[in-house]
């Protein structure tokens, strides 16, 4: 008897096993090597803690480095072709490879994506984007950089990827600002800027190389006004070297004779601020977006109505602001 309980248990347990599993609400970030990204695990983690009983979990990946695109293209491809997957949520380091590997893999789970979209002509392929409103980003690193430097001057902008279309459209909206015109793809003087030969500089999300792009700069034009960087690599990555080149300058940021607006407010970015080597910086919400993913995916798997796009914030600090500048 012992033993015919002891076999239907473990047949219970066998079949049961699979049932338990949960499905998985992915999301797939440019690297893992990056610290923004993380903030995205841990508002997806946030989320799991919250609904320990829902029947689906959300599951954080990428590749090892932001400068992997194909690797992440891979891991797309791969998690679209797992069963347990119920949707996924894509951050597109080559916002054409991304888009490529969708039309090959034609999914038949919903497909968003997440921190950078796909370019305008490949949206069909997603059902909504969630993150910051790129563009207004950029706007405003401009508005900032044009607000202390009114006059403008010879100027550089420091770029991530050359696919990635939310850099792309971050810079556009920064030489919008710069310019006072719309769509120009190089400043020549429009609103007194102008970019300098050189300009812009690809870094790959690199925080080292952008720090070394921007000491090659600087070296190259003494009578250099300032820097657009679209992305917080070279703070939150190289942050110390970052300092060692700007500390020299730090009378000049504070008197606006030279203007830096950059990207985000994560890792020792906050901190710089408050040490007055950086003019300003327009900062996303990247923990908000990995918290929010999987709700969006669970209604696009319900066939409920979502908006597209879904805009999180930003938050703008300055030297002065510092100390509240964070959303709570």
């Amino acid at each position: 008897m012992r033993k015919a309980l002891l076999l239907a248990f473990t047949a219970l347990a066998l079949t049961a096993g699979p049932a338990l599993a949960k499905k998985q609400l992915v999301i797939v970030v440019k690297g893992l090597d990056n610290p923004f990204f993380e903030a995205i695990n841990q508002g997806c983690q946030k989320w799991n803690k919250e609904n320990p009983d829902s029947e689906y979990e959300c599951f954080y990946t990428g590749p090892a480095s932001t400068s992997d695109e194909a690797g992440e293209a891979q891991i797309v491809q791969d998690m679209l072709g797992k069963a347990d997957t119920a949707a996924i949520a894509i951050s597109p380091s080559n916002a054409k490879l991304i888009a490529q590997t969708l039309k090959t893999a034609n999914p038949s789970v919903p497909v968003m994506t997440l921190d950078a979209d796909l370019a305008q002509e490949d949206a069909a392929l997603r059902k909504t984007y969630l993150g910051t409103d790129n563009y207004l980003m950029g706007k405003r690193i401009g508005d900032y950089m044009k607000e202390a430097k009114p006059d403008g001057g010879k100027v550089c902008s420091i770029q991530g990827n050359p696919g990635a279309d939310n850099i792309l459209r971050r810079a556009q909206g920064w030489r919008d600002s710069l310019s006072g015109k719309e769509g120009l793809t190089e400043l020549k003087g429009e609103g007194g800027w102008t970019e300098v030969a050189g300009c812009p500089v690809f870094t790959n999300d690199d925080g080292a190389k952008g720090v070394q792009s921007m000491t090659d700069i600087l070296a190259a034009n003494p009578d250099l006004a300032g820097f657009g960087i679209m992305g917080g690599w070279p703070l939150f990555g190289a942050p110390q070297p970052y300092r060692d080149l700007f500390k020299p300058m730090a009378d000049k940021i504070a008197k606006n004779e030279f203007v830096i607006g950059a990207a985000d407010t994560i890792g020792d970015e906050v901190a710089i601020a408050k040490e007055g080597l950086v003019t300003a910086l327009v900062g996303q919400r990247p923990f908000e977006m990995g918290y929010k993913a999987p709700s969006v995916m669970m209604d696009l798997i319900a066939g409920k109505p979502v908006e597209d796009p879904v805009f999180t914030g930003l938050d703008e600090c300055t030297k002065d602001t510092v100390d509240t500048c964070i959303q709570k």
